[in-house]
């Protein structure tokens, strides 16, 4: 048995507990507030910033773990290679963690150092930067703050009218300490998709089916799998996703984003060193193995011989409309009746306006429309009310 040390205890969290669990692993989970997703079913639970260096090396001394699987972007990364110095393994690796919690650094490394298709940017860390790096990338653009998630500080600015609000959106929507944000090219694709990349420590990389998704505003709402995908696209994500994922080092699972366009082709987006919120799709059965479990084994050091794709699925969440302390649900009874479908509330103990507070999952046979299952899976979503 292994002592695990998770770092963000959200709903994506609570499902890799639950894979951790069913392993017989030992898992103590963390998180800046009390009775977070993955605390309600790990063995023991640490509340505090994980932007506070002293506190999270103080968690580490306490708990002595073997393993620590970060979840979340608003850590004090740096610290990760002092625990790897004290033989701890840190999941994927610290490097992984280190230049993947910060765009600025991932994105130099896929564009500049690999050699990675990416969309034009420009960087900028003041008003007067941000203007000038519009005026170079062109209209319409996205920025983004360098540390952030679930599209949190993201939009597209059409006009230099709108400069103004995104700089303010961008700025409250940073996580951490670095206020500089990435002023991107809008690439006009015609789809984008999560490739699910995993390595391991004794074996070849594999992937996933592709993962469709649809995005407002930096983040998900929906996704598919498998996604339509031709097989020139597909080697190229694999050979992208394949090249990054090794120099980047460790073991786990990883959400590798690209941008698909017929004209242009193949553009490498993001990449999160963990579980992707887009693969709760995962949890409709669509494969032999969910995310989570792919990533149980894949930082246990345990074999994976394959990854099969088993059935088509279709997720879709189910956000909050009100803020809420102890939030209850309506409409439940409607998705649970529904065929070929499971529901998954997160447990979050607060609603937010606009929080992820649950996801509905259906599946069907491959070969079936998967239009007319993406829209049973959002109808049922939009039947659950956070109340």
């Amino acid at each position: 048995m292994k002592k695990i040390l998770l770092l963000g205890s959200g709903e994506l969290g609570k499902e890799f507990v639950i894979a951790c669990k069913r392993l017989g692993q030992y898992v103590v989970a963390c998180d800046k507030y009390a009775g977070a997703p993955a605390m309600q079913v790990a063995d023991e639970c640490e509340v505090f910033s994980m932007l506070d260096g002293d506190a999270l090396m103080a968690a580490v001394k306490k708990h002595q773990p073997d393993i620590i699987v970060p979840e979340i972007e608003a850590i004090r990364t740096e610290k990760l290679y002092e625990c790897e110095k004290m033989g701890i393994q840190v999941v994927p690796s610290a490097r992984a963690v280190n230049y993947t919690m910060n765009r600025k650094a991932i994105r130099e490394l896929a564009h500049t150092e690999l050699g990675l298709k990416t969309a034009n940017y420009k960087y900028a860390s003041t008003f007067e930067e941000f203007t000038k790096a519009a005026e170079e990338i062109g209209y319409p653009f996205i920025v983004k703050p360098l540390m952030s998630s679930s599209g949190h500080g993201q939009s597209k600015v059409n006009s230099p009218a709108e400069l103004e609000k995104a700089w303010k959106i961008a700025a409250e929507g940073a996580r951490g300490d670095i206020k500089e944000v990435i002023v991107e090219q809008f690439i006009r694709f015609d789809s984008e998709i999560t490739l699910l990349t995993v390595t391991q420590q004794n074996g070849e990389t594999l992937f996933c089916a592709p993962v469709g998704h649809v995005q407002i505003g930096g983040d998900y709402r929906e996704s598919f799998q498998p996604a339509v995908v031709t097989p020139e696209q597909l080697a190229e994500a694999q050979r992208m996703a394949a090249t990054v994922t090794k120099a980047l080092t460790g073991a786990g699972i990883w959400g590798v984003e690209f941008f698909l366009s017929k004209e242009h082709g193949v553009y490498f987006s993001e990449l999160s060193p963990r579980p992707h919120d887009t693969g709760m799709v995962t949890l409709a059965g669509t494969q032999n193995l969910t995310e989570f479990e792919l990533h149980c084994r894949a930082v246990l050091g345990l074999p994976i011989p394959e990854i099969s794709l088993e059935r088509q699925g279709a997720s879709a969440v189910i956000l909050s409309g009100i803020e809420k302390k102890c939030p209850d649900y309506k409409g439940m009874e409607d998705v649970c009746a529904a065929k070929q479908t499971y529901l998954r509330i997160f447990g979050k103990p607060d609603a937010h306006v606009g929080r992820r507070m649950g996801v509905v999952v259906c599946w069907d046979k491959l070969g079936e429309s998967q239009d007319a299952l993406r829209d049973k899976c959002k109808g049922l979503a939009a039947k659950v009310t956070v109340c």
